[in-house]
């Protein structure tokens, strides 16, 4: 547990005692998010409800994927 304290203690008075690095981080951090946020929505919008329009479509596809094809 002490060496895990320790690790976590240096971290920790590092970041505290970072001038321009906090804002930095910060973003970074915003940057991650807005392209992650943009790419779920706009990239990977993939789903049943939008690749099937019918019932039938939506039922073979379940079929075949849980037939392992």
């Amino acid at each position: 547990m002490v060496p895990v304290q320790k690790i976590l203690s240096f971290y920790i008075d590092g970041f505290q005692s970072m001038r321009v690095g906090k804002k930095l981080w910060a973003i970074i951090l915003l940057k991650l998010f807005l392209i992650l946020t943009l790419f779920n929505y706009f990239v990977y919008d993939k789903s049943i409800k939008t690749e099937y329009k019918t019932d039938i479509q939506k039922s073979n596809f379940v079929y075949e994927n849980l037939k392992g094809k």
